[in-house]
């Protein structure tokens, strides 16, 4: 339910606090079911992976890890930012690496700096019921674009969250990326008439900038 409070977040009992765009809400603590998908089991392997690579890098390396991290704020949350452990940040960074299917890094990369996110609009066609979605490409990414989706959602629909990876962005031709296997593959293809929610992020060392999102109507013949 909405609650007229101070801002708060985190379990207390047995009910949970979160501030979402509709303002402070506290519902019932629920424990979301285990439905060990391929990609959630995917997502754990390469963390313990990350966590037993931890274990095995020199004092030196650990070391230069934690005073990486400290520079590297988290999320603000409540008006608030703090920073992660060396082992957190050794297992975010490579978590997020290994998703896109790159190497682990044995030593903290320099943060980033990111650039304008190049991707546009979001275009689907229905050549008699060939549906295509492409993605509007114009300049360079800084590393790696990552493409996230959800699946089709009723067309009214304004709001979309709960974005999963679906892969990395294939070359553009034309000033077009073709991403309609991407996406496919994990939600098969989108009904008529139903509406597609996308986000994009470039992703340089296992850091990732700020998504950027866009969203299309799947159109009939």
């Amino acid at each position: 339910m909405k609650e007229l409070t101070p801002p708060q977040t985190g379990k207390l009992g047995t009910t949970v606090s979160f501030r979402t765009r509709h303002g402070q809400i506290r519902r019932v603590l629920s424990i979301p079911r285990n439905r060990r998908s391929a990609a959630q089991r995917r997502i754990r392997a390469n963390l313990a992976r990350a966590a037993a690579r931890w274990r095995t890098l020199t004092d030196q390396q650990r070391a230069a890890w934690t005073r990486t991290a400290r520079d590297a704020r988290t999320r603000r949350c409540l008006g608030h930012a703090s920073y992660l452990t060396g082992c957190q940040f050794f297992i975010k960074l490579n978590s997020a690496r290994a998703a896109i299917g790159l190497p682990e890094l044995l030593d903290p990369p320099p943060l980033p700096k990111f650039g304008p996110n190049p991707v546009g609009a979001l275009l689907i066609t229905n050549d008699h019921g060939d549906i295509r979605l492409k993605l509007k490409v114009s300049g360079t990414p800084a590393t790696h674009l990552v493409l996230f989706g959800i699946a089709p959602c009723s067309a009214g629909i304004a709001y979309a969250w709960n974005f999963i990876t679906l892969g990395l962005l294939p070359d553009p031709v034309n000033g077009f990326c073709d991403i309609t296997g991407l996406y496919v593959a994990r939600y098969g293809v989108p009904p008529v008439r139903s509406r597609v929610f996308l986000r994009t992020r470039q992703q340089v060392n296992g850091w990732s900038d700020a998504p950027k999102q866009t969203t299309a109507l799947v159109p009939a013949p």
